[in-house]
This record gives structure tokens, C-alpha cells and sequence, in this order.
């Protein structure tokens, strides 16, 4: 298995990355990169078994951990670059919220912007996307390239305070309607 940080997320910070899902209605919920399930559980609590909620991962390992933990998660194998793939195989048309755990500051610039697109292009026009970052690494140039990345695909970018009940303390990035590509 392979995973980008240095212990699990915690509650503190899955509460922030779950905000946008709605308390009523039967949203459509995605998760890339859940891993382990850090953000899982936080979901499934706030869905209570309405909508549709998919947690998307490169990771066979960590999809059948999903599956065995949180019966009712549609857990898929598959990379987040190939989204609009799964959500027409599945049958999902565009989401209410997307949940990421990805680790965007390792990724190189072509990779961001491809997954971004993505993204963008599988949420519903008043969709949210919820991301994080280290605050120790926000200063980095992947970082930088990145939130500069997200102001090009999203007309709102929030960054939230510092949670700082998580190891290392990070912050999340609020995203909302999509620019067209």
C-alpha cells in the first residue's frame, strides 16, 4: 500500500472536508483517494444512506479495506484521472461534492490541472469540491502551482483555518462552481 502522509487524517479535519455535504436531499458524494478511510466514516454518517456515495482509489488494497469497513460505500478501483470513465460505468451523472484526499503537492504540474479538469467537469454547476494541505509545505512551489490551479478551475476558493488537531496541521480548500475548461 502506498499513502502520502504521515499518519491518518484525523476527525477534526474530516469534519472541515465534509461541510458541503447537505444534511437533507440524496446528494451524490465522491471521494478520490480515501485511502484508509480517514474521511469514510465522516461521510457515511452525514449521508445516513441517502444519495449515492463512491470512494474512488488507485489502491486495490485500500478499495477492499473500504469495502470490508464501511458496508453500503461503493469503493472502485480506479485512478482519479479516468473519473469520467467510472461515472459513466456507474451510471453517475455529476456530483453534489467532491471529497478529496489526493496528494496534489506531489504532483507535477500536468498531473494537477489534468485531475482538476476532472473534477471540474464531474461536479453539478452548484457542486463543492473540499481538498487539503499541509500548512508546514503551503509555501512550496507545488503547493503555490496548485492553489493557483484551483483559482483557474473554480470561481471560489476559500481556504479554511488551520486545523490544527491534525498531524501535520492542515487547512482546506472550500472550492464552488467550476470554471468551464
Amino acid at each position: 500500500m502506498s499513502v502520502a502522509s504521515v499518519a491518518p487524517s484525523s476527525r477534526a479535519l474530516a469534519r472541515r472536508m465534509t461541510l458541503p455535504i447537505p444534511a437533507t436531499g440524496d446528494p451524490v458524494v465522491l471521494e478520490l483517494g480515501p485511502g484508509t478511510g480517514a474521511f469514510t466514516r465522516t461521510i457515511q454518517g452525514l449521508l445516513d444512506g441517502r444519495g449515492r456515495y463512491v470512494a474512488i482509489d488507485v489502491n486495490e488494497r485500500f478499495t477492499g479495506l473500504l469495502t470490508r469497513r464501511f458496508p453500503g460505500v461503493e469503493a472502485v478501483t480506479a485512478d482519479a484521472r479516468d473519473l469520467a470513465e467510472v461515472r459513466a460505468r456507474r451510471g453517475i451523472g455529476r456530483a453534489d461534492v467532491i471529497v478529496s484526499g489526493l496528494p496534489w503537492a506531489a504532483f507535477g504540474p500536468d498531473l494537477q490541472r489534468r485531475l482538476l479538469d476532472e473534477v471540474a467537469g464531474a461536479l453539478a454547476p452548484g457542486g463543492a469540491f473540499t481538498t487539503f494541505a499541509y500548512v508546514h509545505a503551503r509555501w512550496s512551489g507545488p503547493a503555490v502551482r496548485f492553489r493557483r490551479a484551483l483559482r483557474e478551475r473554480f470561481e471560489e476558493v476559500v481556504p479554511g483555518r488551520t486545523v490544527w488537531a491534525n498531524l501535520p496541521p492542515a487547512l482546506v480548500y472550500h472550492c464552488r462552481r467550476p470554471v468551464p475548461a
